[in-house]
Order: structure tokens, then sequence, then C-alpha cells
């Protein structure tokens, strides 16, 4: 009833009211009447500034007629007819909804506040809902704060909505379908994403009925919706929503029930919250998947839900997160889940969610989905930083083989063609860390299982690198090349083997170079067998993997034919000069493993520090003190470990050159290697002189000569000292054989055969076992038994065996020396020192270079690229020859460790050219350079350059300059060594 002073906008709302005895009657549209309606929002439409006023009279009446809804029908009626004119009003007035919003909003939060058991009224309710979030902008969310907290609010009730626990199934899918259809309104509202600050908010409160949802669900029903969850939007309108102005959206409409339909299943639920699901995982940024990821997981942690336990439910979370992301914001998800794994490496026991969460990261990386811009040097470094962590807290933690794996899985996602070669280093540089000071200053315990850690996650790393390639071409994973027995097949067949499991000659991935793993030879001289043991299974791995080689050709009757030059893995073309005055990095590597291997096979002693390991291995029990039961120090300083004042490199390369020095002349019986490590020594010997067969004969025949000199000096009087001298000579015997089939000397072959069939009983070598990637358990040396051979056994003669060697023609051929000059390289006196000293210490010269000249490449071009006013800089690029192009190739690309940049930087005398290895033997500080510089000479004309380019040869420049993320595969394949 309208009274005298009643306003006009108010007689419009009443007149679209039926009569009061009639509104039982308005069922079951309960529309109001059309024809006022329409004056109404025209009315409305028109006049904008009134839209406000008709707000809360709506809201007043609203809120008023809740209080009586659930039990007037009246009441209900008008309240169902008061929901229909608001939602006209809203879709009529979309230009001016910000006027009418908060009335809207504050008045459906008193609605599903009051009657949330009347399917009915919250479907209406839910209405009006969608169509205000369809038409708004969203700029009052955050602005105004109090229609901020209704919204809030009323997004709360939906969601519990969506979570409705009711006993009647039919009853409990239909309200969660209306709850989840309001949250997908929201979901595709500009309201959700104008504010960032409330962004997390609304997410938080999205995501419970979602996930609730989804682990209500099974996983098969999960991946068969998910497939049609792309191509079968909700809506055409929500489908373009983003894309389509707000004048021209259309609302939604949400109905509670039809008469004549079924009820809904579960199925249709779990459908509408993975449609709720991508949605908003479609439209998010790398911040907002931050938010949304965060919320995921604080959901999981509810105690009452158990979400953490459901490993397979969050590994599919995980990958369809990533999956449904935008293509260049997907990275965030992986770098999210592993930050999280960080902010709890604290806790003394693995909960379900320390292994949830290793389990979604491993899930992310094995998938193929592509993670661009994914910083796999923060995720490799926060990995390893965990590892250590929760090896100092445990040797036996159940999380430890799942980090590795996830490790090893990043070596699938390879985006630029150093990135395997980059993380290899870091975890090189984490593994040189633990070696020398320990896992956080706990006992040898700790220390050894997060050394084998980080081992296998470096070559679960590699491993997957060369799954991914390989399953490019040949749809499964490399191979060992060789079995880990230690009877040497026919070159032929080994041949064939290289050839079909090697790396493909297309690979655009860079290796990692020898002198990034030369760091960690150290590590095969460890004072546990079981790092030992795993290492030398690993570097077999690198050496015959990680340096692809292509054996000599081969002829119709299956004869490795050696080629005459030879052609390094680990750099380019280089002649046997260069490999004579150990100038290569091949080389260099080489020489520190045959250092270390015998160290390893005479040493009394191992280990770094005081986790050394002394005297013999025998099959006699000692009695040790369990190092786990060292206390670890107070934890006052935030937890940081305390640091020597050298960093780790430094001193280990002090204990390094003390372990050498220790090196003994003659074998002892108190030496610490086991019958085990001896077999690991000969598969090792074994893969060298297979793989790179000059390197092995100019490197690895004279430090088998002072072994075996080591062994025929041995003591026979001492206990034990025999048996491993006749281990020894067995190794040697083996290893020459290998040599000898290497380069078909059937001299040297017969010779080997001969002396290996007179091996006394109880002297043969254990067999290893096959390589395993990933975590396992440690292994066991076999020590010598008691009833090892007591009397010498004289083995192979070396002389004998280095003449017949040095007589073969093929050696003759590859290395184009004489009988008599091969005599004399191979013959020089070694020493592990020497060795060692020779893989770290640069030449003196450069004669190394293919001119031979002397001279320094970028010491030749420097006068011509900067005006140096140095003259003793000018007097060191005196030469006979002009300066030309392939001074300048050399000086940029020359050396792995030159820095192009250095080219522009004032020149000093103090070079740092060279890249030396962390197990330098000098290890001095630095020299001072003088501060003072040359005055800076402003840039010359045009004619001064070209003058410098017509002395360097260089004329017009063609190409581009900028260098591609993967280098472009050669067309004659990789270099090989022969």
């Amino acid at each position: 009833m309208n009274f005298l002073f009643t306003p006009n906008h108010v007689q419009l709302l009443n007149a679209c009211y039926p009569p009061t005895s009639a509104l039982l009657t308005a069922g079951p549209d309960y529309s109001p009447n059309s024809q006022e309606l329409s004056r109404l929002t025209y009315y409305a439409s028109n006049h904008p500034s009134k839209l406000t006023k008709l707000g809360s009279e709506l809201e007043k009446r609203v809120k008023a007629e809740c209080r009586k809804a659930q039990s007037n029908l009246r009441t209900r009626a008008s309240l169902l007819i008061t929901l229909a004119i608001f939602r006209s009003l809203a879709t009529e007035c979309r230009r001016d909804i910000a006027l009418i919003s908060p009335s809207l909003v504050a008045s459906i939060g008193a609605i599903v506040t009051a009657v949330p058991s009347d399917l009915e009224v919250v479907a209406r309710a839910a209405n009006v809902f969608t169509a205000w979030t369809t038409y708004t902008d969203g700029h009052l969310i955050g602005a105004d704060r109090t229609m901020t907290q209704d919204y809030i609010a009323a997004l709360t009730k939906f969601a519990s909505l969506a979570c409705s626990d009711a006993h009647d199934q039919e009853v409990r899918n239909r309200t969660r379908l209306v709850g989840f259809e309001a949250l997908t309104g929201a979901l595709n509202s500009e309201a959700l994403y104008n504010d960032s600050g409330q962004f997390r908010a609304q997410v938080s409160v999205m995501m419970r009925p979602i996930l609730l949802t989804v682990y209500q669900t099974q996983i098969d029903i999960l991946e068969t919706q998910s497939d049609g969850v792309k191509d079968a939007p909700i809506s055409p309108y929500l489908a373009e929503f983003r894309t389509r102005p707000a004048i021209e959206r259309r609302a939604a409409s949400i109905h509670a029930h039809i008469d004549g339909d079924t009820g809904p299943s579960m199925s249709d639920v779990s459908s509408a919250a993975l449609r709720a699901l991508f949605s908003l995982l479609e439209h998010a940024n790398s911040g907002q998947l931050g938010h949304i990821m965060r919320a995921s997981l604080d959901t999981l942690e509810d105690p009452k839900k158990s979400g953490w336990t459901q490993i397979e439910h969050c590994c599919w979370l995980s990958g369809r997160a990533v999956e449904w992301s935008q293509y260049q914001y997907r990275y965030a998800i992986p770098t999210w889940l592993v930050e999280r794994l960080a902010e709890n490496q604290e806790s003394a026991t693995v909960t379900p969610m320390h292994t949830a969460l290793v389990a979604m990261v491993k899930a992310v990386f094995d998938s193929s989905t592509p993670l661009v811009n994914l910083s796999t040097s923060d995720i490799v470094s926060n990995l390893t930083t965990l590892v250590i962590r929760r090896a100092s807290i445990n040797p036996d933690d159940s999380l430890l083989p799942p980090l590795v794996e996830c490790i090893a899985s990043l070596g699938r996602h390879v985006y630029y063609s150093d990135q395997i070669q980059d993380l290899a280093g870091e975890i090189v540089n984490r593994l040189v860390a633990v070696e020398v000071q320990g896992a956080f200053n706990r006992g040898d315990e700790h220390r050894s299982q997060a050394i084998r850690c980080l081992f296998a996650g470096l070559l679960g790393l590699i491993h997957a690198a060369h799954e991914t390639e390989a399953a490019k071409t040949l749809a499964e994973a490399p191979k060992r090349n060789r079995s880990s027995s230690f009877k040497v097949s026919s070159p032929a067949a080994q041949i064939a083997a290289n050839v079909e499991l090697g790396t493909p000659a297309s690979s655009r991935r860079t290796q990692v170079l020898t002198d990034i793993w030369q760091d960690t030879l150290s590590l095969l001289c460890d004072a546990d067998y079981a790092v030992r043991a795993d290492y030398a299974s690993g570097l077999v791995f690198y050496l015959e993997n990680e340096i692809p080689t292509l054996p000599g050709d081969v002829d119709e009757n299956g004869v490795r034919r050696l080629r005459r030059m030879v052609e390094s893995p680990f750099q380019h073309q280089i002649d046997v000069k260069v490999l004579m005055q150990s100038g290569d990095f091949g080389t260099k590597f080489l020489n520190a493993m045959h250092a270390y291997v015998y160290t390893l096979a005479t040493s009394t002693s191992l280990g770094f520090g005081d986790n050394v390991t002394n005297g013999p291995t025998t099959s006699e029990p000692d009695s040790t003190t369990d190092a786990s039961e060292v206390a670890a120090p107070s934890q006052g300083s935030g937890g940081r470990r305390s640091v020597s004042s050298q960093a780790p490199r430094a001193r280990k390369a002090s204990v390094v050159q003390r372990l050498l020095e220790r090196a003994p002349s003659r074998v002892s019986g108190s030496a610490s290697a086991s019958l085990s490590d001896y077999a690991h020594i000969l598969s090792i010997l074994t893969t060298v002189h297979e793989q790179f067969p000059i390197r092995g004969l100019i490197v690895g025949i004279p430090m088998l000569l002072a072994l075996d000199k080591a062994a025929r000096s041995a003591d026979v009087s001492e206990a034990g000292a025999v048996a491993r001298a006749v281990a020894i000579k067995v190794v040697i015997a083996k290893v020459w054989l290998v040599i000898g089939k290497t380069w078909e000397s059937s001299e040297l072959v017969n010779l080997a055969n001969k002396a290996l069939a007179s091996v006394p009983a109880g002297a043969d070598l254990p067999s290893i076992p096959e390589l395993e990637f990933g975590m396992h358990p440690a292994s066991q040396s076999v020590p010598f038994p008691s009833d090892a051979p007591a009397k010498p056994w004289e083995g192979l003669s070396s002389e004998t065996a280095l003449l017949a060697i040095s007589s073969a023609a093929a050696v003759h051929a590859a290395t184009e020396l004489d009988t008599q000059a091969i005599l004399s390289r191979l013959s020089v006196q070694w020493t592990a020192e020497s060795a060692l000293k020779d893989s770290v210490e640069k030449p003196s010269t450069f004669e190394a270079t293919i001119r031979g000249d002397g001279l320094s490449p970028l010491l030749k071009i420097s006068p011509a690229l900067m005006h140096i006013e140095n003259a003793s800089l000018a007097s060191l690029t005196r030469s006979t020859r002009g300066v030309g192009v392939t001074d300048l190739r050399e000086a940029l690309e020359g050396r792995s460790s030159m820095s192009n940049p250095a080219l522009v930087r004032p020149p000093s005398l103090s070079s740092t050219l060279d890249h030396t290895s962390s197990i330098g033997i000098e290890s001095r500080l630095a020299r001072p350079r003088s501060r003072t510089r040359s005055r800076r000479v402003p840039p010359s004309g045009s004619e001064e350059v070209r003058d410098v380019l017509t002395r360097l040869g260089i004329g017009k420049q063609n190409g581009s300059l900028l260098k591609a993320s993967f280098p472009l595969p050669k067309p004659g394949g990789q270099r090989m060594e022969a």
C-alpha cells in the first residue's frame, strides 16, 4: 500500500509485488509483475541517482523477510520476488551497478546466512550473486571496507554450501552444485582480480570446497573428467568472459530443481569443482599461482581432512595445476612447492606433509609439461640444502630417497644448452663442502650419507638428461656400454654397443666438463667404502656416457681400425704433442684420476681430517665407535654451521696434498683398500683404456708401471702384503689384456692370457653390482679372505708388456712415433704427486697451441684491440708472425675459462686465464693487482678501427652476433677419440 508521501521509487517498487493475498499462489515462479518491473527498471536506468535508494529499500526488505521466511510462507514468497527484482535491476542497470552493489552484496549474505537449508531461496540468491559478479568491475572490493567484508562473508557462505555434508545424497549434491555455481561466478569475475590484496583472501575461501570435492573423487574419475574440462566450458559466455565487455555479458541462471529430473550425482559435483579449478588456474599469473598453491596446501593441513595422506591425489593436483596454468607462469608452482618444503626442513621426524610435498615436486618434474622460466639453479640449491639438512638429522631419513629423485628429475627439463652442466657444478660445490666440512658438523655416518645422496642426485640428473635425449630417437634410456663383470668382450661387440647406446651425435646439450667432475675425484679415496663404491660406479658411468666416444671404424670382419689422428671428446682436434705435454683438460682429468687410483690401491690411510680409515680391511671384526653418537653443536648462531677460516676447496687441496705425500712407493699389508676396491679399480682402468685409448696409453701406462713396481717391492714377510700384491698384479694383468685387445697387439694379448692362466686360487677379484640410479642400501666391502694366497705371484712382466705395446703397429700409426720414442714416453718416472700437479698446474708456455710459437693468443691481439701503453705487455707479444683471424678466434674461444669481457678491461700482467681445479696444490693467496691503470684513451675514428680490422684480417661481418640457446648440431657429428 502506498501512502500520501511515499517516494516515487518506493511506489514503483511496491507495484512489482502481487497482492498479499496472491503471494501464496505466485509459485512456482514467484516472479514480480512483469509490466511494473519494466517500469521500475526503466526508471532506474534513466535515474541512476535513485539506484542507491532502491538498493537500500530492497536491502531493508530482504533483512526483514529473512527473519520470517522459515516460518511464514507469504514472507518466503515475498523474499523470492524481492530477489527477482534485485536480479532485474542488476541486469538492466549494469552500467551503474556499482551504485547498487553494497546493498545487493549485503542482502545476499543475509539470505544465505538466514536460510541456508532452503535450496530454492539459496539458488535464487546465487542467481542474483552471479548476475552481480558478471557485470561488476570489482573496483569497490578493497576500497569499500564494509562491502569487502560483506562480499567475503557471502563467499564464505557459498563455500560452506559447496562443502555440504547433508545425509541425503540428492540434497547434498544439489546444495553443493548451487554453491559451486556461485563460486564459479566469483572466479570469473573482475572482483577476484581487481585488488591483489584481496585475491589471497578470496582464494583461501574458494579452494577449500574445490579440494574437498576433488579429494573425495576417485582418481580414474578425475582423469576422465579433467580431459574434457578444456573442451567443454561451463557456458559460452563464461568461456569468453575475459574478452567480453561487461555490457555484452550474460549472467548464468541457477536452478535448484526441475520437476522430472533425476538428482545430480557426485560425478556432476566433481565436474563442477574441476571446472571451477580450471577457471581459476587459467587466468592466474605467477604471483596469483603462489597464492593459489598456498591456499591449497593450507587446506590440506586440516587434520580433519587428512589431505596429506592421499599422495595420489596430491600428485594429481600438482600435475593439473601445472598443466592448466598459463604457459609462461607454470614455473611458479614447483618453485613454491620447493620453497614450502624448505620452510619445514628442521622437523625432527618426517611428516605426511613432507612426503606429499616431495611426491608433488617429483610428479611435476617427471611430467612432460614444459616449465619455461623455471630457475633450476634455485631449485637444485634448495633441494641439496634440504638433503644435507635431513641427512644431518637422521642418516636413514625416509625423505632422502625421494629428494634424490627430485634432483634427478630436473634433468628432464633442459631449456638451454649449459643447464645440466650448471646444475652439476652446483651439486659438485655442495659435495666439496660436505666432503671437507661434514653435514652440519655431525658424525661421519651423517657425512657419508649426505655425500652418497648428493652424488646419487648428480648421477640421476645426468641419467635423466640422457633418457630425455634418447627418448626422442631411440625411445629408451641409455644403458651402460659394458657389463660390470671384468671379462672384456670383443672389440667389435664393444664398438657396436658404443655406437648403439652412446649419446646421439645430434645432442644439443653441453656435456658436464671434466674440470667440473675433477673436483669429485677425491671421493675415490674417501674413508667410507660405501662412498668409494658409489663413486667408482658413478665414475665409470660418467666416462662411458657423459663423455661419449665412437671408436675407430669397423671393417667387414668386425675388426676395429684406429684412426691416424686423435679427435678428442674433451676439446677440438689436437695433435699428439698436446697429449705429451698434458696441455688439455682431458689429459689433466686422467692424470688426476690415475693419481687417486694409485693412492687408493697403496695408501695406508684414506679420508679427510678426522674422517680417516687406517689399517687393512680384513675379515676380522674391529671395534669402532658409532660416529652418529657425536653430539651436534649448539645452534645458537641461527643454525648455521661453523666454517673453517679457509674455503672448503683450499682446505681440501691441503688435505689431498698430504694424502698424496703419504702414498707409499711399495705395497704394505696395512693398506686400507679392500678386495672390492681393487675390483672397482679394474673397472675404472678398463673403461679408460676402452673409451680413450690414446690418452689411456700416454697417461695410464706410466701409472701401471709405478703400481707394478710398488707391488713387486712389497715385503713378503709382512702379514697381508702378499695378498694385496697379488690382487694388484691381477688388476695390472687384466688391464694389459684390455690394452692389447684395444690396440690389436696379439703379442700382448698372449702374454696377458698366459699370465692370468697361472693366477693362484683364491686371488680372483669379486664382482661388483650393476650401477643403480637413486638411493640404495650402502654397499658392503669384500675383505681379503683369511685363506688369501701366501706365496707371491709373478704376474705379467711390465717390461715385456711395455715392449710389446710399444711395438704395436696401431700405436705407431696413431701416435706417429717409432718404438724407441714410445718407450721413452711411456717409461717416464711417475708419482701420484707429480700426476696431480700435472692435472692442475697450467703450462708455463703456450707450446701446446697448434702453432707452437709459445705466445698467448690473448696477448697477441691485446695491442690491436686496445690502446696499450704498457711496454712490458707489448714486449710479450713480439713474434715473427703477424696478427690474424686465427689469433682472434683463439683468444675469444680457445679456453673454456676465458672471458670475453676481459678484452675491454685495462690490461694486467697477473692474468687468470686458466681455470684451476679445486684440488690445486699451490693454494696460496692471489697476488695483489696493481691499482694503477692506464689513462683511458677516447675512441678514435673509423679509419683507426678499419686499420685494426685490416691488421686482424677481418672484413665485413655477416650473420647475427646473438648466441642461440642451443648450439646447432654439427653436420659431421661429434668428434670422438680413437
